[in-house]
């Protein structure tokens, strides 16, 4: 049982602080992975990538995977709620706008002292610098979409991510 204080459905541990990664570590997986291409058909093999992960490790999460303003991938798996899809939109936001991981906009600020919430000057209740949603990146393109997961602490959202963004590229 995770103890904690429930924010959303993202939960912060009540125990042990969130020990975040240094920014050059976070910005050197997002330089690292870099995709090729990114089609229909690789959307849907990442996405199923990860609801192969959540359900080995019964991770009760929602998975998303966008491009260019469509949803390519959705999947929720048992112990999800509707919240979790909020937090996606949120998230996603985030990328959209910043075109950096959802994690790392949230680490920035307080890397600045102060947090994304008191400081973006941009509505918290359509905006989510907390850790879970991590660009699609294509080499020569840019960021063209976003993979996002909820359900757990922002920092396990992250790691989920990056770990089978890593898989799939590492298969290519």
């Amino acid at each position: 049982m995770t103890h904690g204080k429930a924010h959303g459905s993202e939960i912060t541990p009540k125990f042990q602080p969130e020990l975040t990664p240094p920014l050059a570590e976070l910005e050197a997986q997002e330089r690292r992975l870099v995709f090729p291409r990114f089609t229909h058909d690789d959307a849907w093999a990442l996405g199923s990538l990860l609801v192969e992960m959540a359900r080995e490790r019964q991770a009760p999460v929602a998975i998303d995977i966008h491009r260019a303003g469509q949803q390519l991938f959705h999947a929720a798996l048992p112990g999800s709620t509707p919240d979790n899809d909020a937090w996606i939109a949120r998230k996603r936001r985030v990328v959209e706008r910043y075109g950096t991981s959802s994690y790392i906009v949230g680490a920035r600020f307080r890397a600045k002292g102060t947090t994304f919430e008191d400081s973006s000057r941009l509505d918290p209740d359509t905006y989510a610098a907390h850790g879970g949603s991590f660009p699609v990146n294509v080499e020569g393109v840019g960021v063209i979409g976003s993979v996002t997961v909820s359900g757990l602490p922002q920092l396990e959202d992250h790691r989920m991510v990056v770990e089978a963004v890593e898989h799939f590229l590492a298969k290519r």
